[in-house]
């Protein structure tokens, strides 16, 4: 059978948002062993995929009435969040675990993932943003509490942006007068990576867009993940409408 490498729900709803997964899932095609030679414990870990980030996104989108893609193979296959220039596109060694089925993986192995996986799933977004009249993007990632030999992370939420925050400054605002929520801002990550999926298809065309971390212990069940779907979709519309005309 083969191997789907994008996946998209609800293309002709009319919201005005459109939702990402880039790490959606930790599938890995057959040609490739199904595993990239680690052990199901690693398959498992982030360093494969963002857990409980595709049931949010699903069930954002749903709340949006607005569409979503999501990349149906593992970020080591062929990391869908970085650009072409990007060393970490194709991951050797990820937080203390060497990926056998990358070690030896040459330039030509490299393009041909780029074809087969990578491109797709943009070319997938690109025609559903095109489609849009004014797309809001939102990407939709987790991440985990702590990697290996480092400090717990405090936030429950992070909120990345690059040089355009005009939708993730209010989105910050109204997440911090949260009673209960520890809120990043450019964090646990940078906001902006050349030739990242908001670069590509939000920065380079003037679109609202923003991206959204969830701490993925927080969103391990579709009950979470329907909570912070539900927690966030009001948000986002409240922080859309205070971005001035």
């Amino acid at each position: 059978m083969t191997h789907k490498p994008v996946h998209i729900e609800g293309a002709g709803r009319q919201g005005r948002f459109l939702v990402t997964c880039d790490h959606a899932t930790n599938a890995v095609p057959a040609d490739l062993g199904g595993s990239l030679g680690l052990p199901a414990e690693d398959m498992a870990r982030h360093i494969a995929w963002d857990p409980g980030a595709l049931g949010v996104a699903r069930a954002l989108a749903a709340a949006l009435d607005s569409p979503v893609v999501w990349a149906g193979f593992s970020r080591l296959v062929i990391d869908p969040n970085r650009g072409g220039r990007d060393p970490t596109q194709l991951m050797r060694l990820y937080d203390g675990s060497v990926i056998p089925g990358n070690r030896h993986a040459g330039p030509e192995e490299r393009a041909r993932r780029i074809a087969a996986y990578w491109q797709p799933y943009h070319d997938a977004i690109a025609d559903l943003a095109a489609r849009q009249p004014d797309p809001v993007i939102v990407a939709l990632h987790s991440f985990t509490p702590q990697l290996r030999g480092r400090a717990p992370r405090p936030w429950q939420v992070g909120i990345l942006h690059a040089s355009d925050s005009r939708l993730s400054d209010p989105l910050i605002d109204l997440l911090q007068a949260e009673p209960d929520l520890v809120v990043g801002r450019n964090q646990p990550y940078p906001g902006h990576l050349p030739g990242d999926s908001i670069d590509r298809h939000a920065l380079r065309h003037g679109r609202h867009n923003t991206l959204i971390e969830l701490r993925n212990d927080l969103i391990a069940t579709p009950e979470t993940q329907q909570h912070w779907a539900d927690r966030l979709a009001p948000l986002l519309r409240r922080a859309l409408a205070r971005i001035p005309d």
